[in-house]
């Protein structure tokens, strides 16, 4: 006969039961979980999280600066460094669209046409080369008196570096003049702040936060190959942009911004410097700084490696060289005498054959943006008529027998690509014909009849004995 078993649960039975429900409660809220993995898969994480979690509220967002008492100190701007057109500050103020430099030492503040200007189309004609000239719309040094009575007693904090573009859209859209002069002299500038940049690229500078476009619009920027943006973001993936509109609602706040700090650049101040009278580039002015000389090396590290290249890339040299030639046979203007093409290529294939060099003949603007860095970045010497595609000299590795071989109509010569490649330290050839000249014997700059032509001569044959004398000479 079976024995009676009671429905009734005991005291044992009910304490158990009540304990297995609060541990599954427990272990499935977000709370539990996170417990369970503290204390078994990952000691110590939910004590992180508290003190996080803590920090979190507790600390405020630093987004204001305050001077309300007596004692305080308004902070006063500070220039860095500056050379014409191109100048980092500490602690600058930006108040309805005007540009405060505020100190009790106006003495060390650089010419204000020197740091900038009305941002106007550039012209030459007298009365546009004064309309250049900034007033107090632009900019006004003042004291901290002058500043506490302008500002009160705070302003909103803009922190980390800030790169404010003044130049008109007349240029910049193009890749050249954008890559090449504006965001080259940019880095130029800031990278003299340190002087131990390695040849690997590696710095102790922090990225740029932000770049302000003052008087431009989200699309006058890039160019027509989207190589400008394709370039900033890759050298600067967390940059963010502001451009005329966003200038013009910060200035209809009515507010006070502190910007931690600064790099202002303009062309137009750039254009009274020295270093622009003789070479009609405004970056030539950035390199009165002192800087490393591996100091472009962070750029092209990034660059190479958004192209899907090693960053150890540049430091490697090219086994067998390389000669590219970057052909505007296609375009419509400044372009070879079509048989004086046929020529170069001829000699060009047979330094190959013989040799062992590798040579490209190359229309950039049939290549991907990936694919024009490649083989920019892989090339010994690169030559062609000149034009936009040899912007792409800025990522070739720089070496004793770097060269760039640029072809002019006779008489005919200009210092764009020459500048770019003396500022990296590359050599140059310019070229008419079978003459070629360097350094030593550079022409005035000069646009003959012709000079934007389709009829530019070119010695193929002088052409490839140079370019096996500079690739030999290294073997000697």
């Amino acid at each position: 006969m079976l024995k009676h078993i009671s429905s009734v649960p005991t005291k044992r039975e009910l304490l158990l039961l009540v304990v297995l429900l609060a541990s599954f409660i427990w272990f499935s809220s977000d709370f539990g979980i996170q417990r369970s993995l503290s204390a078994g898969l990952i000691p110590g994480l939910l004590v992180k999280q508290d003190v996080f979690h803590e920090e979190l509220v507790a600390e405020d967002w630093r987004t204001r600066l305050s001077w309300s008492s007596e004692s305080d100190v308004l902070p006063q701007t500070k220039v860095v460094l500056h050379t014409p057109g191109w100048t980092i500050f500490d602690n600058l103020y930006i108040m309805n669209g005007t540009v405060f430099v505020v100190t009790d030492r106006p003495e060390t503040i650089p010419s204000r046409e020197k740091l900038i200007s009305t941002g106007i189309e550039l012209k030459n004609d007298p009365v546009s080369v004064a309309a250049r000239l900034p007033t107090n719309h632009e900019m006004r040094i003042i004291s901290l008196e002058e500043g506490r009575e302008l500002f009160g007693d705070t302003a909103t904090l803009v922190d980390g570096v800030t790169w404010i573009v003044n130049d008109p859209p007349q240029l910049i859209r193009h890749y050249y003049h954008w890559v090449a002069e504006v965001f080259f002299g940019f880095w130029r500038t800031y990278s003299s702040l340190d002087p131990s940049i390695s040849t690997f690229g590696t710095s102790s500078l922090s990225a740029p936060r932000r770049i302000w476009f003052v008087r431009l619009n989200a699309g006058q920027w890039r160019d027509k190959a989207h190589l400008n943006e394709w370039i900033l973001r890759s050298s600067f993936p967390s940059l963010t942009a502001e451009y005329s509109n966003d200038w013009t609602d910060r200035a209809e706040l009515g507010r006070t911004f502190l910007l931690d700090r600064v790099l202002l650049s303009d062309r137009a101040a750039a254009m009274l410097g020295d270093n622009y009278r003789q070479t009609n580039r405004p970056a030539s002015e950035a390199f009165s700084l002192t800087g490393s000389p591996h100091w472009w090396h962070p750029i092209t590290s990034n660059v190479m490696a958004f192209a899907g290249l090693d960053k150890g890339f540049i430091s490697a040299p090219s086994a067998p060289p390389v000669i590219t030639y970057i052909s505007r046979q296609t375009t419509r203007g400044r372009t070879l005498i079509p048989d004086h093409h046929d020529w170069l290529v001829k000699e060009l294939y047979e330094l190959r054959d013989k040799y062992g060099y590798e040579v490209n003949v190359v229309s950039m603007e049939k290549l991907s943006r990936e694919a024009q860095i490649r083989v920019a970045a892989r090339t010994t010497i690169m030559m062609g008529v000149h034009g936009n595609g040899l912007t792409a000299l800025l990522w070739m590795k720089q070496s004793s027998r770097t060269t760039v071989m640029e072809f002019f109509y006779p008489g005919g010569f200009t210092r764009d690509y020459q500048n770019t490649a003396y500022s990296l330290g590359m050599n140059y050839y310019g070229w008419w014909g079978n003459t070629s000249f360097t350094s030593e014997n550079l022409p005035h700059r000069a646009y003959p009849d012709g000079f934007q032509g389709n009829e530019i001569p070119i010695d193929g044959t002088a052409v490839a004995k140079a370019c096996l004398e500079i690739l030999q000479a290294q073997n000697r």
